[in-house]
């Protein structure tokens, strides 16, 4: 699909890479990696061909259609969620502009045995073909499932764009460039605006997808559950492993160990050549030995060992002072803005746990923290224990440092005591020693500035530590370090993270935020998931126009739900313990009433969409794409069917009222 030969690209005459070749296949699922400046987004931009090589070729066939998302890009602002979203279909609505005009033409025009009127009932046909190849009888359903599955309600697509933030508006681009259908997909850091919920969407639907996929991101498990070939960019070349992430970890480690011992044999190898030659180098007798054994060195081609990239940061949080033994209670918590974010929380965080704040973005989960710090004012009653100190990693945090101070003077300012002594050797721990302490903060990469932003952290002992998406812009090598000093960490720990591999193995309770509630789950955070029953995002995000056989798959998993639920009562037979006989009779009766009037709907939709799937086979061919009757007929089905969905939904909803 995409060829790439001899392909190397030079920065100030340094070269990045060097003579790179590979091929991207059709369906192949690709991670790319490595350190940190080995050149990662730079190659995602030699492949959509934003950037030119310094030589070799970089070679895509015309029909091939490439969708690329960068880490930062400029949006729009003066349309709403639904019409900018609308704009991956353009080629859809202009064509379907184009039938309007041509069908019109159609019926006014009366000189049916002309050339002329031969010619435009051809293209007209050719034109449909076209169209509904396209998906332009579905474009509209399509664009809110995928809105839907990144997170947005019904009501945000009439919102205008510039009322969301730029992590939602990046979801609108992502949005946009998957209804695209293009050929290879080259996403750099997509999961960074995402939370649980739409990134197993994404996984989902990139593993349905028949489109090649060019993945950068610091996310193992996403990698993990999407990729199924991995190119690592190393001492300026490619190696290719045709596996997962995990098991590339594995081969890459075999690999070097391999590479290390036929190093360290090549160079005992040059040694004795060397001494050789010294030895005897003005000895007469062995001039022919020793002319041998320079033209042998000469020869020698020295083997590369592939870089690793040890410089990790050294984190471990300070021995802290004992809290009281609950500190954090909250008690019928609740707090508005224009409408109500949570209500009614109750939560008892003991001494010593992890905890996780889980949910989707916008449903409350940085509003509660900062309820907890004392930042906004709510209504309850939410208790901080005895003697609890707070560290705070807010989510803009690294956004927050001066721009204008160097590394050093960010750190000198908040340092007391001793511990200004010691603040090059804090550094260092941080990857922040010797000369780049002195770099500007306004030059430093998100990853960077968030290293800096947790040594302010560690500047003072606390025991109670709360980190808002602390692993924003981190690499995995720095994740896995902070999440191993937050388990050793001998207080209590609140984070809120979208990171389902950094959760794992590190909380023992996870807080779910949704619908304006705050649900405990203890264990971790795949025992979440699990019971959620989200680990396939399909059932956890339908169309809001959904098919019967989704119909179907929604129904038997409310039936699973309820019947292994032992929260909350949404069994009649349990319900009717709290009710009289004769109200029990009467509510039995309404559920089945509700539930025949949601059966026959599903009925006479599954009817319609049967027979729009017939008119649509009609009209594909040549005598029946003018054919009114059926157009007419296609139209009225179509409009007939909108209406029942909308009313399947108000008697589902109805139903689950009276369960």
């Amino acid at each position: 699909m995409i060829s790439v030969e001899g392909l190397t690209v030079e920065f100030a005459a340094k070269p990045l890479f060097e003579n790179v070749n590979y091929v991207i296949n059709p369906h192949d699922r690709i991670a790319l990696v490595g350190k940190n400046g080995a050149g990662k987004s730079t190659m995602l931009k030699l492949l959509c061909g934003l950037q030119k090589p310094s030589s070799g070729t970089v070679s895509i066939p015309n029909e091939c259609k490439i969708g690329y998302l960068p880490q930062v890009m400029k949006l729009q602002d003066d349309t709403s969620v639904r019409e900018e979203t609308r704009k991956a279909f353009s080629e859809s609505v202009m064509l379907k502009a184009k039938l309007d005009k041509m069908q019109r033409e159609l019926a006014e025009r009366t000189d049916y045995e002309s050339e002329g009127y031969t010619k435009l009932v051809d293209n007209f046909t050719q034109e449909h073909e076209r169209y509904i190849m396209l998906g332009g009888e579905n474009y509209e359903a399509e664009m809110e499932r995928t809105l839907s599955g990144l997170g947005f309600s019904r009501a945000d697509l009439e919102r205008p764009t510039k009322e969301f933030s730029g992590g939602w508006r990046m979801r609108i681009e992502l949005a946009k460039i998957l209804l695209k259908k293009p050929d290879v997909l080259l996403l750099d850091e997509p999961t960074n605006h995402l939370d649980i919920e739409s990134i197993q969407w994404l996984e989902q639907f990139l593993a349905t997808s028949s489109s090649a996929v060019v993945l950068v991101s610091h996310d193992r498990a996403f990698i993990n559950n999407v990729t199924n070939r991995t190119i690592e960019i190393t001492c300026r070349h490619i190696e290719d492993y045709r596996v997962k992430y995990d098991e590339y970890l594995v081969l890459r480690k075999e690999r070097r160990e391999q590479q290390l011992r036929a190093y360290q044999n090549q160079q005992k190898e040059i040694a004795d050549i060397e001494a050789f030659i010294n030895r005897f180098r003005y000895q007469a007798s062995k001039a022919v030995q020793v002319q041998q054994r320079i033209r042998q060195l000469e020869k020698i081609v020295p083997i590369e060992v592939d870089e690793v990239d040890n410089s990790v940061m050294h984190l471990k949080f300070p021995p802290c002072l004992r809290s009281g033994d609950y500190p954090v209670i909250c008690q019928d918590v609740r707090k508005d803005y224009d409408k109500n974010v949570f209500a009614d929380v109750n939560l008892t965080i003991k001494r010593g746990e992890k905890v996780a704040f889980v949910g989707k973005n916008g449903e409350g989960k940085s509003t509660l923290v900062k309820c907890i710090m004392g930042q906004i004012p709510f209504e309850g009653t939410l208790k901080i224990g005895h003697n609890v100190q707070i560290g705070y990693f807010a989510q803009n945090q690294a956004q927050m440092l001066d721009e204008s101070l160097t590394i050093y003077e960010t750190i000198d300012q908040v340092a007391t005591g001793d511990i200004r002594l010691m603040i090059n050797d804090l550094l260092g721990a941080f990857m922040f020693g010797g000369e780049i302490s002195e770099k500007k903060v306004g030059v430093l990469s998100g990853g960077e500035r968030s290293r800096l932003a947790m040594i302010k952290l560690l500047l003072e002992p606390v025991n109670l530590l709360i980190l808002d998406e602390p692993t924003n812009h981190l690499d995995i090598p720095s994740k896995e370090v902070l999440k191993e000093a937050i388990k050793s960490f001998d207080g209590t720990a609140i984070i809120v993270s979208h990171d389902r591999e950094f959760l794992d193995g590190l909380v023992s309770k996870v807080y779910e935020f949704g619908n304006g509630r705050v649900k405990e789950h203890l264990g971790g955070i795949y025992d979440w998931l699990s019971s959620l029953q989200v680990t396939s995002a399909v059932n956890a995000f339908k169309s809001d126009v959904p098919t019967v056989e989704d119909r179907l798959a929604m129904s038997s998993s409310n039936t699973i739900k309820q019947s292994a639920s032992s929260e909350k009562i949404t069994n009649p037979a349990k319900e009717a313990s709290r009710l009289s006989y004769a109200e029990h009779k009467e509510l039995q009766k309404k559920i089945r009433k509700a539930e025949k009037a949601v059966k026959e709907s599903e009925n006479k939709i599954a009817e319609m969409e049967k027979r729009i799937k017939e008119l649509d086979e009609m009209l594909m061919s040549p005598e029946n794409a003018t054919n009114m009757s059926i157009i007419n007929e296609y139209a009225e089905i179509k409009e007939r069917l909108d209406a029942e969905n909308d009313n399947w939904f108000i008697l589902s909803e109805k139903l689950a009222e009276l369960q």
